[in-house]
């Protein structure tokens, strides 16, 4: 072989060899990368036309792939998609699957998932196209349409949310968020409209993406009164007949401030017992309880509650918080706090979970959405577990707290929540935000008393209805009420 030739024959091979090095290294180092890319037109193609496994409620599709007549073969659709949105989220071409089980549940959704392996080549073997397995929800389909329903009644313009959860397993039987969205808008083909509904949808000043129920964050007023009463009986040692601090209003020695009561009443006389102060709501006595617990231990008690976590994996949320993590609450600011405002706030599902740990005996289960996953041939590739959590009170001051809320329902605050033939047990919030703006409504409550089946919080963040008629008992509690009718089948 003469020289020249020689030269070319290295050059070559020295190309083929780095050739072959760069295939080598986009389809095993940089195939995961190039394949989650935004923008990859490839993958979005392939995603977008494959039999997309439905999330389900009770057996039946709230989110399924049907054939569709255009090029991507399949179409995601929605039935009932306002009311289940802030659960399942969306699939679009455009906007991908940011949120909801779409999102979390993705891999077993498209078929993705290395659990399905095997179904993946069996299909590549008889020359199909890859399957998506199934999700099977939590949800109470009954209870959810009857929330929606509640929040609904209330006026178009109102903005609220509701989450209702087994208190022994801490399933989520029910998540309603007011204004909500219709997913079908961004799952459509037709891209120049999933485009104006996207821009419609997050520049809404109402937010309508955003799950209210695990990401609103808010004051609870008189809700939090449970966390200060759990922690008096924790701490204070305390029974639900022991005195405590009544009348009109609360001073603050070295200043002109003054803690009133919501309605300006007495609470009943001073002193009254704890029992009482529960059932009419006393500011007075629930801000003097503060004082005596003290920051920490009421912190510690909100913590134990879930405050300051996002137990919720499955779907988008919000850390409740009960107050500055960096400095001493002055004794004003601590008193506000023990009835729910300065800056305590939580979300509807983190009070829902403060009342079903009371009706559990202080246990504090972890809330899911998620009840079964399976493969497309309906084997099951994952089963919930219910987890405690914390154990946020004892069982015996749980059941003094139970039997208190049980009393505020039967001659308290929290009448609107009776139901015949049925223990209830509740208690009403009244939220004070900023003078400009209407409080918020807020109403808790479980059922039956001694084998709960159902704790449910109700939010009414906003509403056409005038300031001075705004209250949890009033607008909140018959929503709460009719949630656990319909958990309950009465």
């Amino acid at each position: 072989m003469n020289r020249p030739i020689r030269n070319i024959a290295i050059a070559a091979l020295v190309l083929f060899m780095a050739l072959l090095v760069n295939v080598n290294y986009v389809q095993f180092v940089q195939a995961d990368s190039l394949n989650a890319k935004t923008g990859n037109k490839r993958v979005i193609n392939e995603e977008f036309s494959r039999d997309r496994g439905p999330i389900l409620v009770s057996g039946k599709p709230i989110a399924e792939s049907v054939k569709s007549k255009d090029e991507y073969k399949f179409q995601r659709r929605y039935p009932d998609g306002k009311l289940y949105a802030p659960i399942t989220g969306y699939f679009s071409y455009i906007f991908g699957n940011d949120r909801g089980i779409e999102n979390t549940e993705n891999g077993v959704l498209s078929g993705s998932d290395n659990r399905l392996f095997v179904n993946r080549v069996v299909d590549l073997v008889s020359n199909k196209q890859p399957k998506g397995g199934s999700v099977e929800l939590t949800i109470d389909p009954l209870a959810q349409k009857t929330a929606a329903s509640g929040l609904e009644a209330l006026g178009e313009d109102t903005k609220g949310a509701v989450a209702a959860i087994d208190p022994q397993t801490g399933a989520i039987l029910a998540m309603v968020t007011q204004p909500s969205y219709n997913p079908n808008r961004l799952a459509s083909h037709d891209f120049s409209e999933v485009q104006k509904a996207w821009e419609q949808l997050t520049t809404s000043p109402n937010r309508p993406m955003s799950n209210r129920a695990a990401q609103e964050v808010l004051p609870p007023g008189s809700t939090f009164k449970l966390v200060t009463a759990a922690a008096a009986l924790e701490n204070l040692d305390m029974d639900p007949s022991d005195k405590v601090k009544g009348g009109r209003s609360l001073s603050f020695p070295g200043t002109s401030f003054k803690l009133p009561n919501q309605d300006g009443g007495n609470c009943g006389g001073d002193p009254i017992t704890l029992e009482r102060a529960l059932n009419v709501s006393c500011n007075v006595s629930f801000g003097s309880l503060a004082l005596k617990i003290g920051q920490e231990k009421l912190a510690e008690q909100a913590e134990k509650f879930g405050f300051g976590t996002t137990p919720l994996t499955q779907l988008p949320s919000n850390a409740s918080r009960f107050a500055p993590v960096d400095r001493p609450l002055e004794r004003t600011e601590l008193a506000l706090s023990g009835i729910g405002q300065f800056e305590v706030a939580a979300t509807p599902l983190q009070m829902a979970m403060v009342t079903a740990a009371v009706a559990n005996d202080g246990n504090v289960m972890k809330p899911y959405v998620v009840k079964t996953v399976r493969s497309p041939n309906l084997s099951i590739l994952d089963q919930a577990k219910p987890e405690r959590i914390s154990e946020a009170m004892s069982p015996s001051n749980a059941a003094k707290l139970r039997r208190m809320l049980i009393s505020t329902v039967d001659v308290g605050t929290a009448t609107s929540a009776r139901i015949p033939g049925v223990e209830v047990g509740g208690k009403t919030g009244t939220a004070q935000s900023t003078p400009d703006r209407p409080p918020y409504a807020w109403f808790v409550a479980f059922a039956p008393a001694d084998n709960p089946k159902v704790a449910v919080a109700v939010l009414v963040e906003s509403t056409d209805i005038g300031r001075d008629e705004i209250s949890g008992g009033r607008l909140a509690g018959p929503i709460a009420r009719a949630v656990i009718e319909a958990v309950l089948g009465k």
